[in-house]
């Protein structure tokens, strides 16, 4: 799954379906396709946290060379 998409609208999709899920209103039906698109946006969210954590440490080691 290769979609342009920010740090922003992941985590309030990861949200919405959160919302979805906690409130019932999801068709059993759909239920194993909206798990995998929360676990496709959790994994995106991890991943972008990590990538900007290392750049940060990047820009802090080289403040401090």
């Amino acid at each position: 799954m290769s979609e342009e998409i920010s740090y922003k609208d992941a985590l309030e999709e990861l949200n919405s379906i959160l919302e979805k899920i906690e409130s019932g209103d999801i068709d059993m039906d759909d239920l194993t396709k909206i798990v995998k698109r929360a676990l496709f946006l959790v994994n995106f969210c991890k991943s972008k946290l990590k990538n900007t954590e290392d750049e940060l440490q990047g820009i802090f080691n080289e403040l401090n060379s």
